[in-house]
């Protein structure tokens, strides 16, 4: 039976290898069966800089270029790693999507994003992201020493969990008003993302029609996958042991 594979929110990190092992069984014993691997954004906790080599990032690197000699591997910016360029793509294997991208799944238009970007209730996050995603603000960061970027990183993370802690949990999911204005503009019925940590199959209304929105989980407890073939969408789960 043929089938895709979707995944999102893995924050990957040297200190995490539990996640880095249920990573590699996925995709040594069920993604090189798949018709496509599709990851969409924040793959690695933090990403510094396609210059920034190291055993751990190199090692997964080679893990998703093995899959992609079986099917094809593609990849969506998320809000950790929107930093990663074609040196390390080509490394891994991967196909660079836009930040929203529609392909045919089995006859199905689909939306694929990240999902930052449908946060918009979150005004602070969304006037980082414009300026974080614009042409100077990257090449800037970029062009600094690597110790430097390291510490901005770290910086950001540290002021970003505090943040977290004081915001309303409906501030930080997407604006239903938004997920449905996006799907219009694209004229589909089905949207998967991930970002919010909250994996779920909603049903709404867009472009007069239902409509489907599939969220992914993150993988800090486990493995979520969403598992898609011409007749259904599964959201699955594989345990770190």
């Amino acid at each position: 039976m043929s089938f895709t594979y979707f995944i999102a929110d893995l924050h990957l990190s040297a200190d995490r290898p539990d996640i880095t092992d249920c990573l590699m069984r996925f995709l040594q014993q069920d993604a090189i069966n798949a018709d496509a691997l599709y990851v969409l954004g924040d793959l690695f906790e933090v990403w510094i800089g396609d210059d920034n080599v190291t055993p751990f990032n190199t090692a997964i690197a080679s893990a998703f270029k093995a899959v992609s000699e079986h099917c094809p591997v593609y990849f969506i910016h998320g809000n950790r790693d929107f930093a990663i360029r074609d040196k390390w793509l080509s490394k891994a294997g991967m196909t660079l999507l836009n930040e929203q991208e529609v392909v045919d799944l089995y006859g199905t238009p689909t939306l694929l994003t990240h999902g930052d970007e449908l946060c918009t209730r979150d005004v602070a996050y969304q006037k980082f992201r414009r300026k974080s995603r614009g042409w100077w603000w990257p090449r800037l960061m970029l062009a600094l020493p690597l110790w430097y970027r390291q510490r901005v990183a770290d910086n950001g993370r540290a002021e970003s969990k505090e943040k977290q802690q004081n915001l309303k949990p409906e501030i930080m999911d997407v604006t239903p008003e938004e997920v449905v204005k996006v799907m219009e503009k694209w004229g589909v019925q089905r949207m998967i993302h991930g970002h919010t940590h909250r994996p779920n199959i909603h049903s709404l209304k867009a472009n007069g029609k239902s409509a489907t929105r599939i969220v992914l989980g993150d993988w800090y407890d486990q493995g979520s996958v969403l598992k898609v073939t011409a007749s259904e969408a599964m959201l699955q789960h594989h345990n770190f042991k």
